[in-house]
């Protein structure tokens, strides 16, 4: 691995226990997200997307398992770590900024105090006047004047929220920062604000990130590289021009037809018919099910995910 990477997954697996045989949430993705990159990770729900976020920093809860896949976060390989070690990892090398920000913050504490623990518990005791103008440095980067810092998250707005959740994932200087749909329970106008924000601070500190969401028009705006996947597999990894220019998987192609059009008129693409049994993956193809170009081959044969061009790899046997 170069020294260019700062994020590389092999063989990724988590599965979900069920009385009924196991959920196959992520199976055996692989990828790696370059030093200072953006890589948008999209699909529909389900398809195990936030799963590989936290197999990645090891916060899969019961009755998820991680089964397998190697880690390596600029250069250290955290299959190696003990949970002590990897407990430290996160926020320094990795952080997350979660999905649902009131559910993340305490709302019996202060903002200050709650991004005064982030730093504290892994840097020890601080200076108070030094800390009071970091923390209010970190509301800065992200868009808020120093007095939200005083406030409660009751008394934030949901953008306000979201991006106190940004300044706690910064607060001590990750390598790669994943953002895990911190945009999807927003309205469109703060959606944009938040999206704004991530944009800055990852050009701003130079950070590598992991966007994960619906949104393929917003990922067309923000993200240098776009990974798709589908019922828990990469279908196809692709620069963004690229990507939507001449996407290469049929999944891709109905998800960038999907989004609408202010200039032209006409129906959305949808795809149609349902998912196979999480349990039960058919032989072939992950997506024979729901493909509208499905051959026989792609019913007993697994396409590899494979370079297609310069720009992308890809899972489909009628890729060119």
């Amino acid at each position: 691995m170069t020294n260019n990477i700062s994020l590389n997954v092999e063989d990724l697996t988590v599965h979900y226990g069920t009385p009924t045989g196991d959920i196959l949430a992520v199976n055996g993705v692989s990828f790696n997200v370059e030093k200072g990159e953006a890589l948008g990770l999209v699909g529909e729900s389900g398809c195990g997307k936030s799963t590989a976020a936290y197999g990645i920093l090891r916060l899969v809860q019961h009755p998820g398992k991680i089964l397998g896949g190697k880690i390596v976060v600029d250069g250290i390989e955290t299959n190696n770590l003990n949970e002590e070690e990897f407990r430290k990892l996160r926020a320094t090398k990795l952080a997350l900024i979660p999905q649902g920000a009131m559910n993340s913050l305490n709302p019996t504490m202060r903002v200050f105090g709650q991004i005064k623990d982030q730093i504290q518990t892994h840097e020890g005791k601080q200076n108070p006047s030094e800390l009071k103008d970091r923390i209010e440095d970190l509301l800065k980067k992200v868009g808020l004047p120093a007095r939200i810092s005083r406030m409660f998250p009751h008394e934030l707005s949901g953008g306000m929220k979201q991006r106190v959740c940004i300044a706690i994932g910064i607060a001590l200087h990750p390598s790669l920062v994943i953002a895990d749909e911190s945009t999807s329970a927003l309205d469109v106008i703060v959606q944009r604000i938040v999206a704004q924000t991530l944009s800055h601070v990852q050009k701003e500190m130079g950070v590598s990130m992991i966007m994960i969401g619906h949104d393929m028009g917003l990922m067309a705006q923000m993200v240098d590289r776009v990974a798709v996947m589908y019922a828990g597999n990469l279908v196809e990894i692709s620069k963004t021009k690229e990507l939507f220019k001449n996407p290469a998987h049929p999944y891709s192609k109905i998800l960038i037809e999907s989004i609408p059009s202010i200039k032209e008129k006409k129906p959305l693409k949808l795809v149609e018919g349902i998912t196979h049994d999480p349990r039960k993956p058919p032989p072939g193809c992950i997506f024979q099910l729901r493909c509208p170009m499905v051959e026989s081959k792609c019913k007993e044969v697994q396409p590899e995910l494979k370079q297609n061009n310069k720009d992308s790899h890809v899972a489909c046997h009628l890729a060119n």
